[in-house]
């Protein structure tokens, strides 16, 4: 894992221009919030999608949106290298819905034709032939990332195949996640995260922001903070995806 500088925490709104439609530059404020609770330096630089991806950054954001512009951010993203190097530079993506699909080999673009994504995650992206999946989401993650349960907002229609080397991030009680019926939502691997959850995703569940930070900062634990009202979000939100349709 690659040292932070000594400015601190090096955050990165991925292509706000393109992939923000649906709140999720929500997930970059609580995790410069969450980190700023615990006294740590961060600097966050929002890259718009005419400008270069910086190799330096600690952890990168990647929010969701609509066909074309995923169609557009993965092109560029694929000109322009950076994020790519980043990442085998040691450093930590977590991305939301079209973001997820830009990460994987490839996925379908509003042409109708498969795109090529970047490959940093193990996954394939197809379109689904039946009912959009929209709602609230409940789902356990990971038992080896060790965070309590997932709750968010899907809005998709992407079906999104795991290959061998990814993990599936959590495994639905409640909704779709990636569409394939197999239960699962999301992927990840050691460094890379994606996840078709909106709320925003960070605002529903800060201790994934909490885990993005110990992975920056290479420790097992941080202070505490004052959970009193994500935990009440939290709450309602759990509540509402538990009640039958």
């Amino acid at each position: 894992m690659r040292s932070m500088s000594q400015n601190g925490l090096r955050l990165v709104w991925v292509y706000p221009d393109l992939l923000s439609t649906y709140g999720d530059q929500g997930n970059a404020l609580v995790v410069e919030r969450r980190a700023r609770q615990r006294g740590l330096e961060v600097s966050r630089l929002d890259v718009r999608s005419d400008q270069q991806i910086p190799t330096s950054g600690d952890v990168y954001l990647i929010g969701g949106g609509e066909d074309r512009p995923q169609r557009l951010a993965a092109e560029r993203l694929i000109r322009d290298g950076g994020l790519s190097r980043a990442v085998a530079n040691g450093a930590i993506v977590f991305s939301v819905c079209a973001g997820y699909q830009i990460l994987g080999h490839e996925f379908i673009n509003d042409l109708g034709q498969r795109q090529q994504g970047l490959g940093l995650l193990d996954v394939v992206s197809t379109r689904g032939e039946g009912a959009r999946c929209v709602g609230d989401v409940l789902a356990d993650i990971d038992e080896r990332l060790g965070l309590p349960p997932l709750t968010g907002f899907e809005n998709h229609q992407g079906v999104t195949h795991l290959g061998p080397t990814a993990r599936p991030f959590a495994r639905v009680r409640f909704g779709n996640g990636n569409g394939t019926g197999d239960g699962f939502e999301g992927a990840y691997n050691d460094t890379v995260f994606g996840t078709y959850m909106h709320g925003p995703v960070m605002a529903r569940n800060p201790h994934i922001a909490d885990h993005l930070l110990k992975l920056a900062l290479d420790v097992n634990a941080l202070p505490p903070v004052n959970d009193q009202w994500y935990e009440a979000l939290r709450n309602e939100r759990i509540a509402a995806a538990s009640q039958p349709a």
